[in-house]
């Protein structure tokens, strides 16, 4: 696609250096992609990943040149990428931000976090004081592309990474055009997910979204790109995230409901998925990515971007001392906070009390086939069941025993590769992550001489298989009786009423950011509005369909019972 350059001289954008600053899992598979780019500006270009020589991760630098992924798990064609760029002299990685000076365009994939009621931009900060500092030693006339993949708080491409370049020297628009976005991908899929995903590409500037496209295009070749402004693609990517949590804790309290009748929520979830004509394959079958509009409870909601995205949409409604009382978004989160508790209470109303039993923990990563373990509810659960005088054992074949969060807890002494077996003889096991090879290993579990009973916290295993064994079972949903009809339509009605309150809870937010950060100038390119949001965050692959704002919805009860996130969505 041609470009105009700043001098006025037509021509096409060439990159010829690309730099990716943090090879995590967006930033790994990322770089190995633009590495192996056939066509578009980067069909030559090296990749120069950086990654700081910290304790924990400074051995990726090695990984990477000897042609490895840094990144564990089961991630299908990504060693092989990364081997193959590697071997062809366009992926490299080091850990001095120098070597970026000369880059055309840089990718920023640190982790951001929030601490209290905001971000916490620590690493973020750090990747863009090295990449200020690189830049200052550019060539003269450039002006380089800097594209934040990292997930932002709202606001803070216009006001904190704006000013932060702008103290370095870097003018947004003369010395460098700022962009972001924000990644959509999923352990375990990611190649997959880069190139089907649809994403977002968005800028301070109004060139800076189709500047990234033409950069990515060719390795998102099954997703549309979709062009915005820098405050869009911030609102959407955290409310993404912040609606999953919403709709995980929705069908977390039906379950709990479901699990004290013994009624099986997986049949109430199938009828009123098909009734919003929101299905999927999930119910059935644990390797399935839930997108219904009710999706799947499992022993709690970890990884890094749920439990924290939804303080990040909120964050500048916060710092002026919103009631956070209303918000259905900050509500969840108590909500899924308490799903590793709920597990336990699931056992022992199955097999009595657990104290002082010996018992399995099988899966430390928070999602199946992966090694992250950040937010994992299953080491919580672990904690907990320590608390009660548990004689607990961790299990994970993906994790590594020297894994952050392990230590960080105390649990690495508990942790072991394999799973459980003769020696540590458990009574109970909860089986937390749907890692393959736990469903590989199933017959060696259920052969296992005195267990008692099965928690099935991931949908993992059969009730008929457990119990022909004369084992206990005992899976959240996983109760016996045919939902009623009238709890059917009601389920239906208050996830409507759900929906309602969440889009009248975004519509405000959006109303508020539009007006204090919205930004008019350049035909209102930086505007951002209601519908633009909607439409955007549909094209998210896990369901994001926010509805019609209005009128509350009403919440009746069933047997005397609605769920909280009804009740306040119907008062609101």
């Amino acid at each position: 696609m041609p470009h105009v350059s700043r001098d006025g001289s037509a021509g096409p954008w060439e990159v010829r250096e690309i730099g990716v600053v943090g090879p995590g899992i967006v930033g790994m598979p990322m770089a190995a992609l633009l590495a192996s780019a056939a066509e578009g500006p980067a069909r030559t270009a090296r990749v120069t990943v950086v990654q700081r020589p910290s304790a924990t991760s400074g051995w990726k630098v090695g990984a990477i040149n000897a042609g490895r992924s840094p990144i564990g798990g089961v991630e299908p064609a990504l060693d092989r990428i990364v081997a193959g760029a590697v071997a062809a002299g366009r992926l490299r990685a080091v850990h001095d931000y120098g070597a970026l000076s000369t880059a055309q365009a840089i990718l920023i994939c640190v982790q951001t976090d929030r601490a209290g009621d905001g971000p916490e931009y620590g690493p973020l900060f750090e990747a863009i004081d090295g990449i200020a500092g690189a830049l200052r030693g550019r060539p003269a006339g450039t002006v380089p592309l800097v594209i934040f993949e990292s997930t932002l708080a709202p606001s803070s491409m216009t006001t904190v990474v704006r000013e932060r370049f702008a103290r370095a020297g870097l003018v947004e628009g003369a010395d460098v055009l700022l962009g972001n976005s924000p990644n959509r991908v999923m352990p375990g899929r990611l190649i997959e997910r880069v190139a089907s995903s649809d994403k977002l590409v968005a800028g301070l500037s109004p060139e800076t979204p189709d500047r990234i496209a033409q950069l990515y295009r060719p390795i998102v070749h099954r997703g549309a790109l979709h062009q915005t402004n820098s405050l869009a693609a911030e609102v959407v990517k955290t409310l993404e995230n912040a609606y999953r949590d919403v709709r995980i804790a929705y069908v977390s309290e039906l379950a709990r409901y479901c699990d004290a009748h013994d009624i099986d929520f997986f049949r109430l979830r199938d009828a009123v998925n098909a009734r919003v004509a929101q299905a999927d394959a999930a119910s059935a079958d644990p390797g399935a990515v839930p997108t219904g509009a009710l999706l799947v409870p499992t022993v709690g909601v970890g990884g890094h971007c749920l439990p924290k995205d939804g303080i990040l949409l909120w964050w500048r409604r916060l710092e002026r001392g919103a009631d956070r009382s209303r918000s259905l978004i900050l509500r969840a989160r108590a909500i899924n906070d308490a799903s590793p508790a709920a597990t336990i209470a699931l056992a022992e109303r199955a097999f009595g009390r657990l104290a002082g039993r010996r018992i399995a923990v099988l899966g430390a990563a928070y999602r199946a086939d992966s090694e992250d373990t950040r937010n994992a509810p299953a080491l919580v659960l672990a904690r907990l069941l320590l608390g009660r005088g548990c004689r607990v054992t961790i299990h994970d074949p993906h994790v590594r025993p020297t894994d952050p969060n392990l230590l960080r807890l105390g649990l690495a002494e508990r942790f072991r590769s394999e799973p459980p077996g003769r020696d540590e003889r458990p009574e109970t096991a909860f089986l937390c992550t749907g890692h393959a090879a736990f469903a590989a290993a199933a017959e060696r579990l259920l052969a296992i001489p005195g267990l008692r009973g099965i928690v099935d916290g991931c949908n993992l295993l059969r009730r008929t298989t457990v119990e022909s064994r004369g084992i206990g079972y005992a899976g959240i949903g996983r109760g016996c009786a045919e939902p009623s009809a009238e709890l059917v339509e009601l389920a239906h009605g208050w996830f409507r009423a759900l929906e309602r309150g969440v889009a009248n809870e975004v519509h405000d937010l959006v109303e508020f950011l539009d007006g204090e950060y919205g930004a008019g100038g350049d035909g209102g390119f930086g505007r951002l509005d209601f519908a633009t949001v909607r439409r955007l965050a549909r094209t998210c692959g896990t369901g994001c369909q926010i509805g019609d704002a209005g009128n509350p919805l009403p919440a009746p009860p069933y047997r005397g019972w609605v769920p909280e996130l009804a009740a306040a969505a119907g008062r609101a």
